[in-house]
């Protein structure tokens, strides 16, 4: 199995370095971290697919159809497709207003000062991180439950072969590989479909099995479902539209036709396979085969599957999560890239490549201690998710209306902060309930600065302005 894990990482390496020695030799620090309308619908549908999934298509839809049966596995999948959509009119907007952009973190720096920029720098920094070291730790333990492969080995092998390319051909090398694995991912998608329809029997026998074992998961009112599928929409949404990768890729974009019509097609994806696997999730229960939940796909496949299908897990898991992690390493590069021109315009665009380079080396070894002990990042998850509710409103808010004032997104925030956090579960509960502390944390921010961007007395922002202070990178 170490073989196969070799193997694989080994092709997407090769992959992206070749192409990284092919097309991006001595590019400039504006190249490595922005592909501006490089990228048409094609390219750009397989990099948004395969960059929005993860292993925790695996983990995450499975676990909550255990406990919050079909209203959990459709706010789940809504959570997974609305942001897509979002994207479309938002990133029409951002591409309109500074079409030599890089960053959302740019757009708020100059839209509302630096206060809400640090903050809103932080939070977004907070969450890829925490969302990389998921991924790896979640690729660790399905090397851990199909081969008994130690967690550290898994966690080095996926982070130096991404490290390999991305270090060296930056976004377009990201982009690049995202097509190979966009590739890989569609058969494997598809056999893993026949393989669980093999092993579950159709729907019958698992709306049979599902209604002996936990009736309430097939009522689209089970209440913790319905509440966990909300806080789910709340939590997921926000958070994804803060993914600086996406925004990457929000520039991509060859055209606007392009960016609608490749969101668009992932928010079909991802609903759609977000309901593939929570749909596992439930016939795991059905098969009693769901304990721990948060193993519970690989509890019913492992065990009923026909023999190979480990084998098949692992390509398929691999590839999930390279596919992503390119994504954040260069993201969390452009963000420490774009600001450090801003708080140090002196910088030279060689010394800004360099230290593009060696963040995406440096990012790697933390993630790899945590990984490598197996710590769970699920609590610190959440937490990003309350964050990004709370600033969401603020945020894009000011990007549609000029009468949203610094004070009223800062105070707006920061209330949103305080109602969500009053409300949020502390660590250990058992049954935690998130969505009081979401809804909080969504709609409080827009209680407060609405009305006090309404009473003040300063000036419309001028949205002209973005686009004269917002540059590119300079050689």
């Amino acid at each position: 199995m170490i073989f196969a894990l070799l193997a694989c990482a080994a092709l997407f390496t090769i992959a992206g370095v070749g192409y990284a020695l092919w097309r991006t030799g001595g590019q400039s620090v504006e190249a490595y971290v922005a592909a501006r309308g490089q990228f048409g619908r094609g390219a750009l549908t397989a990099t948004l697919f395969a960059s929005a999934m993860g292993s925790w298509i695996l983990f995450g839809p499975p676990e909550a159809a255990t406990w919050g049966g079909l209203p959990a596995i459709v706010g789940y999948a809504l959570g997974s497709a609305l942001p897509p959509l979002c994207y479309i009119p938002l990133g029409r907007r951002l591409r309109t207003l500074m079409p030599e952009g890089h960053a959302l973190t740019e757009y708020v720096r100059h839209r509302y000062g630096r206060a809400m920029h640090v903050f809103t720098l932080t939070i977004m920094v907070f969450y890829l991180f925490i969302a990389l070291t998921a991924q790896v730790t979640g690729m660790a333990f399905i090397l851990q439950l199909v081969a008994d492969v130690p967690l550290w080995i898994t966690a080095a092998v996926v982070l130096g072969a991404t490290i390999a390319y991305t270090a060296l051909g930056g976004l377009r090398a990201s982009i690049f590989t995202d097509g190979v694995q966009a590739l890989l991912l569609l058969p494997l998608l598809a056999a893993g479909t026949v393989v669980a329809v093999y092993t579950v029997g159709g729907t019958a026998p698992l709306t049979e099995r599902v209604a002996a074992r936990a009736p309430d998961l097939l009522h689209w009112t089970h209440g913790p479902g319905v509440q966990g599928g909300l806080a789910l929409v709340i939590g997921i949404g926000a958070a994804s539209l803060f993914n600086q990768g996406t925004w990457q890729r929000v520039y991509a974009a060859e055209s606007e036709k392009a960016l609608r019509t490749s969101f668009a097609t992932v928010a079909g994806a991802m609903g759609l396979t977000v309901v593939g696997t929570g749909l596992l999730g439930l016939a795991a229960v059905g098969a009693d085969a769901a304990d721990p939940p948060s193993t519970a796909l690989f509890g019913l496949l492992l065990d009923a599957a026909p023999p190979g299908v480990g084998l098949g897990l692992v390509l398929l898991g691999l590839t999930l999560v390279m596919s992503s992690a390119d994504t954040v390493l260069n993201a969390l590069a452009s963000l420490v890239v774009v600001d450090l021109r801003q708080a140090l315009p002196s910088l030279s665009a060689n010394i800004l490549l360099r230290v593009a380079r060696w963040t995406t080396v440096g990012l790697a070894v933390p993630v790899f201690v945590i990984a490598s002990q197996g710590y769970s990042v699920l609590y610190l998850f959440l937490v990003a998710d309350l964050v990004c509710a709370a600033a969401l409103v603020p945020v894009f808010g000011g990007l549609v209306s000029a009468r949203l004032t610094n004070r009223g997104a800062l105070v707006g925030t920061a209330a949103g902060l305080v109602g969500g956090g009053a409300l949020f579960p502390a660590p250990g509960a058992t049954q935690p309930a998130l969505l009081p502390a979401f809804v909080a944390a969504l709609l409080v921010p827009a209680v407060v600065a609405v009305p006090m961007s309404a009473v003040s007395n300063k000036s419309p922002f001028d949205f002209a302005s973005l686009r004269r202070e917002v540059t590119a990178i300079e050689e």
